[in-house]
């Protein structure tokens, strides 16, 4: 079990920027992956960046090349830079933490309670 609390989230022009953090209760190593995920209204929840243990990374097409995320282990803690703000990037921002319990890769996800991004036109 792992309690992750997020932080970062604003009210922001588009073009902007912001860091979202992402504060764990526990080591983050243990988790096979850290991801970002967002869920606007009436949308499905998507995946927004994720790093793995072993620091590999891979991005929506949308925000390829506008956000990095990073991880730090001696802090516990996740980050998300995001820049060149867009309206459509506008949604409640979850942070992840992944575990892969089984040879067949399924995985048990521990979930934030979220942060609210609203990107203004």
């Amino acid at each position: 079990q792992v309690q992750l609390v997020e932080s970062g989230g604003d009210l922001v022009q588009a073009g902007g920027s912001l860091r979202l953090s992402c504060a764990a209760s526990g080591r983050i190593s243990r988790f096979d992956a850290m991801a970002w995920y967002r869920q606007a209204p009436g949308n499905q929840r998507e995946l927004v960046a994720r790093i793995t243990s072993g620091g590999r990374t891979n991005y929506a097409a949308s925000v390829e090349g506008r956000f990095t995320i990073s991880r730090d282990n001696a802090k516990n803690a996740v980050y998300l830079q995001m820049s060149g703000l867009k309206p459509e990037d506008t949604a409640v921002y979850y942070c992840n933490a992944e575990r892969v319990v089984n040879v067949g890769g399924a995985t048990v996800k521990y979930w934030g309670q979220g942060t609210q991004v609203t990107v203004s036109s």
